[in-house]
């Protein structure tokens, strides 16, 4: 996999890749909690890039080939007694690591796309950054508020084991928690799941540290419903009914606190993103962005 690395800001760097027609909308796809860039499948991208998008994916900080961070990750008490280091960023940051990305490629207004965290720190930028964004599409997150949207226990246990010391150990782990919360309603591929775990352990080796680093950022930032407010963007939401990471009252209670934001609940999908389900999510996408046009052109001007 090749990547660029650009200067986004407050001594951040982020891995970046390209695809499509550089001259085309642009679509910014955010990755989820230590998930790299290769989390947005070659093929979900292509059907994007045939459609005429310019596609921009990226690793977050603290995965993949971006910075990370160089405290030590919080520890199993720290996570329960929410006890954080002085240095602990928020998904406000992570936000403004994507805004300096568009800075840097001088791409001024784009359509957002993310999923799970990605679709939190995509929701921020769009919340603190409006005239940047032209639509947002949320898919299979949440806002932070207490007692939704939240893991299943089942899928706790596996994400509280001791962490994978070995490629192999990444390869198998990866196996193990894509059969709990894939999509029960598509084929399970572990062809397709072992070589991704392959590419981000060869891409960052252990890289439980800096997933640790990110999930204490979601937890510090808390209930965003309050936030969520200030989106202006049109908004779709869409997650899977069958979602053991994060439960499907997530994305109701996502659609509830942006105003005029559509819900689209996608029948057999988990917490991931089986090949089945990629023309669905490119018509979804490429619809709304669309529509999303067709609404600022009809809008009266100021």
């Amino acid at each position: 996999m090749t990547a660029q690395l650009v200067d986004v800001g407050r001594g951040v760097r982020l891995a970046y890749q390209r695809l499509g027609d550089p001259d085309g909308t642009p679509i910014v796809l955010i990755a989820g909690l230590g998930q790299q860039m290769h989390a947005w499948p070659d093929g979900l991208c292509r059907l994007l890039t045939e459609r005429g998008y310019s596609v921009l994916r990226f690793d977050n900080r603290d995965v993949g080939e971006s910075t990370h961070s160089t405290f030590p990750p919080p520890s199993s008490l720290d996570f329960l007694r929410k006890r954080w280091h002085p240095a602990q960023y928020e998904l406000r940051d992570m936000a403004a690591d994507t805004v300096g990305l568009l800075d840097a490629l001088d791409l001024d207004v784009v359509h957002l796309v993310g999923m799970s965290m990605g679709g939190m720190i995509a929701q921020t930028v769009a919340a603190r950054q409006p005239r940047r964004v032209a639509s947002l599409t949320s898919l299979m997150s949440t806002t932070g508020a207490p007692r939704v949207g939240r893991p299943a226990l089942s899928t706790w246990r596996r994400m509280a084991g001791r962490p994978p010391r070995t490629r192999a150990e990444h390869v198998d782990a990866a196996i193990r928690m894509f059969r709990h919360i894939g999509s029960a309603g598509y084929p399970f591929d572990e062809a397709a799941v072992r070589e991704a775990a392959a590419i981000t352990w060869d891409r960052d080796p252990r890289p439980a540290a800096g997933v640790g680093r990110q999930l204490a950022g979601i937890l510090l930032s808390g209930d965003r419903t309050r936030e969520l407010a200030a989106v202006t963007a049109p908004t779709l939401v869409l997650h899977g009914d069958r979602d053991l990471m994060v439960a499907p009252t997530g994305g109701a209670v996502t659609a509830r606190a942006i105003a005029g934001a559509r819900l689209h609940t996608l029948t057999g999908m988990g917490h991931d993103l089986p090949e089945g389900v990629w023309p669905t999510l490119a018509d979804l996408i490429d619809d709304h962005i669309r529509t999303a046009a067709t609404r600022s052109t009809d809008a009266p001007k100021r």
